[in-house]
Formats: structure tokens, sequence, C-alpha cells
């Protein structure tokens, strides 16, 4: 006569491949995360002031003059090559008018356009910079700074 063997169940998990993918994304977020912070390196004001709204669904157009004088346009489409080249002046009023009407037409009219000047710029190039902006069709414009540390 055959004896029956009771079959108990299993009460362990096996977490082996669980830490194996957890190991994956954590090398893989290691290495994309530096690569994340992109743009010009411009050293901004430190002021207070409070912060504007994140809008996830309709990315600000963002342009930066660093202590050279030299404009850099960076918007949610862009990739970082582009974002790292200087524009000419004719180039950036284009641009801009450009995302402007695309947004329109996209219904978004409320794109923001924000003006990243470094410290050591001239206010005078800043100013041209605004002026610029104001020719492309910009309505307002709102000016980037870093907050004070302490």
């Amino acid at each position: 006569m055959r004896q029956r063997i009771k079959k108990r169940p299993m009460s362990d998990i096996n977490v082996v491949p669980y830490i194996d993918v957890m190991l994956v994304l954590l090398i893989i977020f290691m290495i994309t995360a530096p690569l994340l912070s992109q743009g010009v390196n411009v050293e901004l004001p430190k002021l207070n002031s409070k912060p504007m709204p994140a809008e996830p669904d309709n990315p600000p157009v963002v342009i930066s003059v660093d202590k050279g004088g030299n404009y850099y346009i960076s918007f949610g489409g862009a990739t970082a090559e582009e974002q790292d080249k200087p524009v000419e002046v004719q180039t950036l009023v284009n641009r801009v008018a450009a995302l402007l009407k695309y947004a329109q037409e996209q219904k978004r009219p409320k794109t923001r356009v924000f003006v990243k000047g470094d410290t050591n710029v001239p206010y005078g190039r800043v100013v041209e910079l605004m002026s610029l902006l104001q020719n492309a069709g910009v309505e307002g414009v709102g000016l980037i700074t870093d907050p004070p540390k302490g």
C-alpha cells in the first residue's frame, strides 16, 4: 500500500530575482542622473522669491545668457546638443516666435518664457534679450533666480 505524502504549502519567497532587478535599476539611475542636469552653466543671482508652479503638460521656454553674453534656448523638445550651442540673435527670435505659434496651434496659449541670466552678464545684455523676446511676440517674461544659501 502506498503511503500518501502531504505537501505543505511553501511559505518562502525567493527574493533573489528582485534583488537583481533592484541592482540593475540602481546602476541605471546612477548612470543617468548626472546626464539629466543639462543646460548652460549660469551663475544665477541669489534672491528670495516665490517658486512658480510647474506645469508638466506645458513646459516653459528658457532663454539663458552666459557671462560671455551668448544666448542659449531650451524648451521641451530640444535635445541636449541643441541646448548647449549658442544661438544667433535672429535665430533666437525666429525659434521663440515659432514655439509660441506652435503652442497656440496646440491650444496652449499660456506658454511661459523665462530668462536665466548669469550674475556677471552686463545688464544691457539682459534688457536687449527682453526686447528681442518682446519682438518675437512674448507678452510676459519671468526671471530665474537661485535661493540664497543659509
